[in-house]
């Protein structure tokens, strides 16, 4: 395995310290490369000989083609690093790239099927209405799966380096909420009312209660649904099973917080993304969460030496257009440099600032990818 170190001169870093981190999560607002930038690190580390896994959500059709998955690559794919040059990584040559799909309704089933306590109490659960629609159309369910497949990952000693681009989410920070959020669901008091007999009812539940489950029973002989027995089945079909789901939430919880985890925020240059991206970093600070790096993705090149065009033997006309081009570029440059020293002002002192280009094109292949990482650069002082 490779060493795992922190120092306080790594804070001053001029990349993300790959080497350092047993997890890297990439967060950041639909739309703005964040699963591109996570491929990318992820093929960065492997290149310099660690073994990877990234897991990513969605991938973009020609990004999946660059990672080698099908649409349904729900468990870890080789990925094939023809004419990426490799390096070695903590004195040994361990380079290895895995790539898959997050798919949470699958990931559900498989945990399901693992941890239930019989073959009979996994077909119920498979089987219940209820467990078909909240595995497959919840938001939240489908952040805490993303968890229950990071730990699966996690628990491979012959991984060093995982990479996981976070689910689509309304809020970012949602994501990393999910364990927190099933902690809180598995103690409640609506899960064990829900999954009480009836004559736990009768005896133990408020009017209040008796009241809710009544209009339910109402509406279960108008409707012929049976929902309170469809609900209360499939609460109590967990049984034996809650204590793992809750052990694993905090395992998931402490692996956020872990000192070899690094968060980065993946944004662009436009003045509403970087907004977002404050307000990111903001709400990370105040759930307890260390931001390691801040990635500006499709940075735009270098202005060109204008001095060349008015040297240059081609005829007036098009020499007047491509000034005007010219000009109209440098703003959107220094509309770009005016963002990105807001945002320099406003990232955590700790954590490292970088921009990676524009590419001018998809990323179609591994190469690409490759070529993304070798152009990041750094922007912190």
């Amino acid at each position: 395995m490779k060493p795992k170190a922190h120092s306080k001169e790594s804070a001053h870093r001029k990349s993300i310290d790959l080497h350092a981190n047993s997890l890297v999560i990439c967060l950041g607002p639909g739309g703005v490369g964040k699963t591109t930038i996570s491929a990318a690190l992820a093929v960065r580390a492997a290149t310099f000989g660690c073994a990877v896994d990234v897991m990513t959500v969605d991938p973009a059709p020609r990004l999946l083609d660059a990672l080698g998955l099908e649409a349904d690559s729900s468990e870890p794919i080789e990925v094939v690093l023809e004419g990426i040059r490799l390096a070695r990584c903590g004195g040994s040559n361990r380079a290895r790239l895995r790539a898959l799909r997050l798919d949470p309704k699958r990931t559900f089933d498989s945990i399901i099927a693992r941890y239930a306590l019989s073959d009979i109490a996994r077909d119920t659960i498979l089987a219940n209405r209820i467990y078909r629609n909240l595995s497959g159309a919840l938001s939240g369910v489908a952040d805490y799966m993303a968890m229950e497949k990071l730990l699966e990952l996690a628990a491979n000693p012959d991984t060093d380096l995982i990479v996981l681009d976070t689910p689509p989410a309304t809020e970012a920070i949602d994501f990393l909420d999910a364990p927190r959020r099933l902690l809180e669901l598995l103690n409640s008091r609506a899960l064990s009312l829900l999954g009480a007999p009836a004559g736990i009812f009768k005896s133990q539940l408020r009017i209040v209660d008796m009241a809710a489950r009544a209009v339910l029973a109402a509406f279960d002989r108008v409707t012929g649904l049976h929902l309170l027995g469809d609900v209360q089945s499939f609460v109590r079909s967990f049984d034996g099973m809650y204590e793992g789901f809750s052990a694993r939430a905090a395992r998931a919880q402490d692996k956020l917080r872990a000192s070899d985890t690094a968060i980065v925020i993946v944004t662009t240059a436009e003045s509403s993304r970087i907004a977002q991206a404050r307000e990111f970093v903001s709400a990370l600070e105040g759930a307890g969460l260390r931001v390691s790096a801040m990635v500006v993705n499709r940075v735009l090149a270098e202005l060109p030496d204008a001095k060349e065009l008015a040297s240059a033997h081609i005829a007036p006309s098009l020499k007047k257009k491509l000034k005007r081009n010219l000009a109209d570029y440098a703003a959107l440059k220094t509309r770009e440099e005016v963002s990105l020293s807001a945002l320099r002002e406003s990232i955590p002192a700790d954590a490292v600032l970088m921009v990676a280009p524009d590419l001018g094109r998809e990323p179609r292949t591994i190469a690409d990818l490759a070529e993304i990482c070798r152009s990041l650069r750094n922007l912190s002082p």
